[in-house]
């Protein structure tokens, strides 16, 4: 793996990352891309996301490949007196600790805000589980599946298909990874202003509702509400891709204008006057009928030629794309144990730092004596006796 001259702009930041799965690692990973040095803490056979479907090698799992890049894995027994100590002297160490672990597993291992923070004052502790710390639910397993049942997610989909459903993809687990990132950086700035650190916490479900509720609040926030929750225009089950005469397209025309060219251009009757889309207010009440005769209309010409119609009328549209042709998208770089792999892109572009793939995804205990060494060279003698 090539290494990049510019880690990115939080180099100098050491994580310890005491979380499993996607959600935490997520967040973990956005950091490491982002320059910070990311100290992965594995046991009981390493992290859940290495056998999380298929992969190359019996450690990483596709998932892992990218989940786990630019971190160090540090193999220990929490439970034990020698990893116990070995995470302590890490702690001392570190800017930032993540942790998703449920609330009385974090404080039985002494790996608690309050532990933490009598180890090192100015720490950042982002925290994060299914539930807030102060309910009554706070020590509850939450996967995401959970979480999408209990922030509307599946209420979203019986109103639209008619059965309730889960989103086909760990929304939720995502969402708050993302929200952890963010919280993380925003309390290192704090700290950088202050010389304070502090304990985040991101209950998934208060992310999860924020989420939700940004648009789907609609007239229900009003009090009294004006309207039962939920956005209508994202509701109707006739907003999707439309059939075109040789495959898929997508195309959104928002403003009254782009609806009245649209419809002249196709031919459509009386399309400057159609009182549906005579304002903004109107397009978005009568999304449901419009949806629908978009898609006849589409039905006419292929998916090259609306898309060129659109790029020169200002509609937003695309093709259709898969998985796998995202997949097939995706730059190749060559793991140094399991061979070539696809790279997932960053998700922000820094122009001063830009970042990259700095590390590949490890080995279970990979970085273990590496990492012993430079905090705690008496356990890392023991360690290797």
């Amino acid at each position: 793996m090539t290494t990049l001259p510019a880690p990115g702009p939080l180099d100098g930041i050491r994580v310890l990352d005491l979380s499993r799965v996607v959600m935490g690692p997520l967040a973990t990973q956005i950091l490491a891309d982002q320059g910070a040095d990311v100290i992965l803490v594995e046991a009981d056979g390493g992290d859940t996301n290495r056998v999380m479907g298929p992969g190359p090698h019996s450690e990483f799992s596709g998932i892992s490949l990218n989940l786990l890049r630019n971190k160090r894995s540090l193999d220990v027994d929490l439970k034990s007196h020698e990893g116990h100590a070995a995470v302590r002297a890490l702690i001392e160490t570190c800017d930032v600790v993540v942790a998703t672990m449920r609330p009385q597993v974090l404080v039985r291992l002494g790996l608690d805000y309050p532990s933490v923070r009598a180890i090192r004052p100015d720490v950042v502790y982002c925290q994060a589980q299914g539930f807030p710390l102060e309910s009554d639910r706070a020590g509850e397993p939450a996967y995401d599946d959970i979480i999408q049942a209990a922030t509307g997610v599946s209420d979203l989909l019986e109103r639209v298909t008619g059965t309730p459903g889960l989103m086909p993809t760990i929304f939720a687990d995502k969402v708050c990874g993302l929200v952890m990132a963010q919280a993380v950086t925003a309390a290192l700035l704090h700290r950088e202003r202050t010389g304070a650190g502090q304990h985040v916490e991101v209950p998934m479900v208060q992310a999860m509702t924020a989420f939700m509720l940004a648009e789907h609040g609609s007239g229900a926030i009003a009090e009294p509400p004006v309207r039962e929750a939920g956005y209508p225009r994202i509701l109707t089950p006739e907003r999707r891709p439309h059939r075109t005469l040789d495959g898929l397209v997508h195309m959104l025309p928002y403003r009254p204008e782009h609806y009245s060219r649209l419809f002249a251009t196709a031919g459509v009757a009386d399309a400057g006057s159609d009182p549906r889309y005579v304002d903004l207010r109107a397009t978005i009440a009568n999304a449901d009928s419009l949806y629908r005769d978009v898609r006849a209309v589409c039905a006419t010409r292929t998916t090259q030629e609306w898309l060129d119609f659109c790029r020169e009328a200002g509609i937003p549209a695309t093709r259709v794309t898969t998985l796998q042709e995202m997949v097939d998208e995706l730059p190749i770089a060559e793991h140094p144990v399991t061979g070539w792999y696809r790279v997932l892109p960053q998700m922000a572009n820094f122009e001063a730092t830009p970042g990259g793939v700095r590390r590949a995804a490890p080995l279970i205990g990979e970085h273990t004596h590496e990492l012993l060494r430079e905090v705690a060279p008496a356990l890392h003698q023991e360690e290797s006796a």
